[in-house]
């Protein structure tokens, strides 16, 4: 009873979503606020129902209801309970009611939250919404519903795919899909503005918290899917530009560009084109990734191959959505206002800069993910685009992006001084070249481009304690001052401060890793012994173990330092019975100086195991970074000037919007 509940639920939702989407829009056209008034209503009520499916789902999973197609073709009693409940996204119908759920909740949370909205605005904004939840609602209902009953119920399930049980998978998908569903909020917002005809600053003030807290959830979800291939696929890397990594980078390079846009637009009244357009593209790019995932297209160890049909059907919401909102931007855009002028020296003219270098770096990403499929479409040749391909053409936009980075907030808006911006900037470009310099004396057998790499990143990490130290003017008089004045700063100000340090530990991370990394490849018998960067191995041998639901083979590598026992790594080969597959585990010792990586390979003759060990110097600064940004993000959004939004006496001017021209 509990599952046709939630499939009830499900009906009533797309029901309510059709609702939402029709009686707004005519409210709006007829200018009836009873009509208008039915969409926050309506939107709440949405996520209420989803959120009923959703819990029936989980309790399905949670308690081995093995009459449910779903839980039985993803699911397992000997399953631990984390898994369980990971299950409930780790498949395609489930993931989709998730991605539906969080859709509504952020129309649910305008409808309670953006009450000094105008009236018209909400209205419309919930409309679109309202419109993306009834297209993929219907989706799940006729071609995914999770709630398909078996008679008889087997007395057991299939289980998980084993790469998918995994403590960073149960957390990754939800961050994920709220970054993907959350730049939904942008687009609603974007096409609302269209449909009236009007934009102004106070658009970007409302619009920016959603995309902020989209991009903050993105950012941790890749963070979290680039250390679980880390540690869990066994090939000691941290990304592989996989098509499936690719379509939720893109997204994240336009988001952020997004962002950017959107201050240039609230700050100056300016840009507003463009920012409209980039939040079309951004959720256009989000729906993209959706399709890739779901359709049936890519092979990954990231995607889920089902029914083609299905991604002809997401195929279709795109054709619609993309379509009808990019047509819409062609009708509406010539009449909007262009809004304020800037010199190209400014503030301004770093952040179009910026959004100019993040849009061509998406591009690249955009056309070698895509060029290979849609050759193999039109030609049936196959090709593959792997990491040289993007290495030449991402690298190359990037590195301009991360030297211009701390010079934005050191420049005037309107019109700024670049000499000036320099000299402030100037103790952070010494330390860059102190430590470029350092590093290629202490790295003298190359490459030699990585301590210029590396330097980058301690001039972001430098510029980012500049610009604090140049907003409490630290040097211009006593320290006192310059405490009460930080105390006073804004928290978007350190925001800001912290995602562009965090940006520079990246960056480190990624040089160090990938240009210093070391790698033997060996057949190793008990007793054994093999040296990498400074590390002695001694391989004692393979033993059985018994897991919760799998066998696994685990071996003993006791690790030494200088002759002085550091750690023992166990890494493991895991067999599923239920699942009828394996996985590899690998056995990580990490420290200051980067990681010490083992992978127990395939037995071989004579007693012996091949044995992959790998040195990944600094390559936890990638994913501390990450997480550097996240926090930078939600320090932002706890600003109070972004959590109010407009201020209501917005409504009494024309609703907050300017008139075109």
């Amino acid at each position: 009873m509990i599952a046709e509940t939630g499939h009830y639920a499900l009906i009533l939702a797309l029901a309510l979503a059709i609702v939402q989407t029709v009686l707004p829009l005519w409210g709006t056209r007829t200018r009836d606020p009873q009509l208008m008034a039915v969409a926050a209503p309506a939107a709440q009520m949405q996520f209420v129902l989803i959120a009923i499916a959703f819990s029936a789902l989980m309790t399905a999973y949670v308690t081995s209801d093995f009459s449910l197609q779903n839980v039985w073709a993803n699911s397992h009693s000997a399953k631990p309970l984390i898994y369980k409940i990971a299950g409930v996204w780790g498949n395609h119908e489930g993931s989709m009611v998730l991605w539906v759920l969080i859709l509504a909740l952020f129309g649910a949370a305008v409808a309670t939250f953006g009450t000094n909205l105008p009236r018209e605005l909400q209205a419309n904004v919930l409309a679109v919404q309202g419109s993306i939840a009834a297209a993929f609602l219907l989706f799940i209902i006729t071609t995914s519903n999770p709630f398909i009953r078996l008679d008889p119920a087997p007395l057991d399930g299939q289980g998980l795919n084993p790469v998918l049980q995994d403590p960073a998978l149960a957390f990754h998908p939800p961050f994920l899909y709220t970054g993907y569903v959350g730049f939904s909020m942008a687009f609603s917002f974007a096409v609302a503005a269209l449909i009236d005809g009007r934009i102004d600053a106070a658009w970007a003030r409302w619009v920016r918290p959603w995309t902020l807290a989209a991009w903050m959830c993105l950012t941790l979800g890749i963070a979290m899917g680039s250390w679980w291939a880390y540690y869990e696929l066994g090939w000691g890397g941290f990304w592989f530009w996989d098509p499936v990594e690719n379509a939720s980078f893109m997204p994240w390079l336009a988001g952020t560009a997004l962002l950017h846009s959107a201050l240039v637009m609230e700050k100056r009244d300016a840009l507003k084109v463009w920012t409209i357009l980039l939040a079309i593209i951004t959720f256009s790019l989000s729906l993209m990734g959706t399709f890739l995932v779901r359709s049936g297209v890519l092979t990954s160890v990231h995607s889920f191959a089902v029914d083609p049909a299905r991604g002809i059907f997401i195929l279709a919401i795109m054709g619609i959505f993309i379509g009808g909102a990019l047509t819409l931007f062609a009708i509406r855009a010539p009449l909007l206002s262009q809004g304020g002028l800037f010199a190209p020296i400014s503030r301004e003219g770093s952040l179009v800069l910026n959004n100019l270098l993040l849009v061509t770096a998406c591009a690249a990403v955009f056309v070698g993910t895509l060029y290979p499929l849609a050759l193999e479409s039109l030609t049936g040749e196959k090709i593959s685009v792997g990491g040289p391909f993007f290495n030449y053409t991402f690298v190359p936009l990037i590195v301009p992006l991360l030297i211009a980075v701390p010079f934005g907030p050191m420049l005037a808006w309107k019109r700024g001084d670049i000499v000036a911006a320099g000299q402030r900037l100037m103790a952070a470009a010494i330390l860059a070249l102190v430590v470029a310099v350092a590093v290629l004396a202490w790295q003298q057998r190359g490459p030699w481009l990585a301590p210029f790499g590396i330097g980058l990143g301690i001039w972001l990490i430098g510029g980012a304690l500049s610009e604090i130290a140049f907003r409490v003017k630290l040097f211009d008089g006593s320290l006192t001052d310059a405490a009460r004045r930080l105390g006073n700063l804004p928290r978007s100000a350190f925001g800001t401060a912290f995602a562009h340090a965090g940006l520079g530990i990246v960056v480190i991370g990624i040089v160090a890793t990938t240009a210093w990394r070391s790698e033997s490849i060996l057949a190793m018998t008990p007793k054994e012994s093999a040296d990498i960067a400074g590390y002695q191995l001694t391989f004692e041998g393979v033993a059985p173990r018994e897991g919760p639901n799998y066998r696994e083979r685990v071996g003993l590598f006791k690790v030494a330092r200088g002759g002085q026992a550091v750690t023992t790594l166990e890494p493991s080969k895991r067999e599923f019975t239920v699942e009828r597959s394996s996985t590899t585990e690998a056995g990580i010792h990490d420290s200051w100086r980067g990681d010490l990586y083992v992978v127990l390979g395939d037995p071989l003759k004579d007693g012996a195991y091949s044995v992959r060990i790998y040195f990944n110097p600094l390559v936890r600064l990638i994913w501390l970074g990450a997480v550097a940004m996240f926090i930078g993000g939600g320090l932002s959004l706890s600003d109070r000037r972004l959590r109010i939004g407009a201020p209501k006496r917005a409504k009494a001017m024309g609703q907050g919007l300017a008139p075109a021209e």
